[in-house]
Order: structure tokens, then sequence, then C-alpha cells
């Protein structure tokens, strides 16, 4: 790993050192799924571990979560980010059947404010009983739009595909995958976009469709860009081998995932990336969630309009963080 893309997180979340209207400057982002179903369903014990969670979501801009279902409260009690989604109460067809809301689970907590926030429902979905549970809740997408500068947005997608291996759970994904696609296609175009969130999709696993869908909207996945080099992993067995000494490698492949795409006014290059699997666990060292949670900075640079380059340029600011040491 390059010591230049290791950086303290305390640095990152001060990192926002210009007004977001200015010309360039950097913002943190963290996807992470906190495995908020009740406890006992949990793939966790979230009544206990959302406490501890909610601090440590401060330090970075723009927080992405899934699984946000039955503790929201306890995620969001210590929570300083001023701009947060209002949690989803809609039941979904089964859950209005057997008494519970929990909502779709994804939430977003900013630094940097956001409108246009919207909530849309997989098409399909596969398991009611087994195969995950999918269509116990009403999963799928969420989208929201940021403005750093006038008439300069960047759009932001945060998703949780269905998960599981048999083959009706990959048709589910592959539909749920392409839905997303189609709605950044036809909602963002001519926007610099962010995507994040847990896809239970695997660039290695036969029926997958990742790659289609960063050719479809153009987009590039940071952990791709960073830590393989920009070469996109092939089918075959899972990428597993290098996750016990480095949960960021480029041999450590995660179901979560961010990535990013520039736009004609907003220039976005990923800086830093890293699975924050030592930061993110309790007081005897276990983790907080069944997910680790996934880092990315990026740089921005709003691309002036011909004629005002001299303008804009002094106000171009140069970011100097710390090397992060290693967990």
């Amino acid at each position: 790993m390059s010591a230049l893309r290791r950086l303290s997180p305390l640095a990152v979340g001060l990192a926002l050192a210009l007004p977001l209207s200015a010309a360039a400057g950097t913002f943190s982002v963290l996807t992470y799924n906190v495995a908020g179903l009740p406890e006992g369903l949990s793939g966790s014990h979230p009544a206990t571990n959302h406490p501890q969670v909610s601090p440590l979501l401060n330090p970075y801009d723009l927080v992405g979560v899934q699984e946000d279902f039955a503790y929201h409260e306890l995620l969001v009690a210590d929570l300083t980010h001023p701009y947060q989604s209002i949690k989803d109460t809609n039941p979904g067809p089964w859950g209005e059947q057997l008494g519970f809301a929990f909502g779709d689970g994804l939430n977003s907590f900013s630094r940097l404010a956001f409108g246009d926030f919207t909530r849309v429902t997989w098409n399909e979905c596969f398991g009611l009983v087994s195969n995950a549970s999918d269509c116990l809740t009403p999963k799928g997408f969420s989208f929201q739009r940021h403005e750093l500068a006038p008439g300069v947005f960047f759009d932001v997608y945060n998703w949780h595909a269905d998960a599981g291996n048999d083959e009706e759970d990959r048709a589910a994904r592959r539909s749920n995958t392409r839905q997303l696609y189609d709605f950044i296609a036809a909602n963002s175009a001519g926007n610099a976009v962010l995507v994040f969130g847990d896809t239970n999709s695997r660039y290695t696993r036969d029926g997958d469709v990742l790659p289609e869908m960063l050719a479809a909207v153009g987009l590039t996945d940071v952990w791709v860009e960073l830590e393989r080099g920009g070469v996109l992993p092939t089918i075959g067995s899972s990428l597993s081998a290098g996750c016990a000494v480095d949960p960021s490698a480029g041999d450590c492949e995660r179901v979560d995932k961010i990535m990013y795409r520039s736009s004609a006014t907003l220039a976005l290059e990923a800086i830093d990336h890293e699975v924050l699997a030592a930061l993110f666990t309790d007081g005897a060292g276990e983790p907080l969630s069944d997910h680790d949670p996934v880092y990315a900075l990026f740089r921005y640079t709003v691309v002036p309009e011909p004629g005002t380059a001299a303008l804009l340029g002094a106000g171009l600011l140069v970011v100097a963080a710390r090397r992060r040491p290693r967990a």
C-alpha cells in the first residue's frame, strides 16, 4: 500500500477545510451494514453494539448504513452530523401482515447538505423465511443530491441487494443491480455519482453483474482502482487469501463496495481506501457488526467554465494529512 493513501481518521474528519462552494477540497465516505435486525435475528448484537458504533461514525463526512432496522435511535444517539435522513417505517407487504415496520434499513448521515432524498424498493426479491429472508423488509436503494457549488451536483446512491447464493437469489440480485443502474442512467445524467452499500455481489461470482453496472453508467470501483491497479477480478474462486493479513488488500474482496464517477463540472478522485475492521470493535476486540465498514476519501475539483479558471485558481486547496498507522 502507498503510504500516501493511509490517512488519520481524525484528519479525515477535519479535512473539509474549504466551504463547500470552494473550487476544491476533500470529503470522506463510509459504508457500513450495521446488522440492526432485532436481537436473535441479527448477525450481531445491535442493542449492545449500536451505542458503541454511533460515536465512531462522526469522523466521516458522509455515512451510508444498511440494516438500520430496529435500533435506529441507539445508532444516531451520539451522531454529530447535521444532515440525517429520516428512518423509513414502511412495513412492506409482509411486515404489515406480521405487525412490524422496520423499513428498508437504509440511512444517510452527512456533513454535506443534501436534498431530494428518495427511497426505491426493489422490483424483485427472493426468500421470506429462508434464503436470507430478503422479502421480509422493503429492501432497495436510496437517492440523494448534494450541491458542492452553484449548479454543481453529485448524486449519492446507497443500496442493499438481495442476499444468498441459490439461483433464485442471483436472479433477484441481477434484477436489483439492473434496476439501480437504470435509475442512475435516467436520473443522474450529467452528474457526478457515488454508489455504495452492501451489494451482496462479488466480481468472482458467476451470475453477479457488477462489471455490467460499471460499464452501463461509467462507474469506477475504489477498491479495484486503488488496491488492484484498476484490474477487475475474474470469475472463479472468491478472493479471501489476503483478508487475515490486510482486509483492505486487492486479494480480499468484500461485498460492501464504494463506486464513483466524475462529471463535466465536478472531478472526483479517490485518494484513499480502507476496510476499518480494527477500528469498529468492542472492548474485547470483537467486531460491532457482521460486516466491516469500508471507507474512502475523495478529492473533488469544481471544473470552471471557460474564462473563469484564473479567478478560481487561487482558491485551490492542497490537503495534507498524516499517515495512519496500520492496526
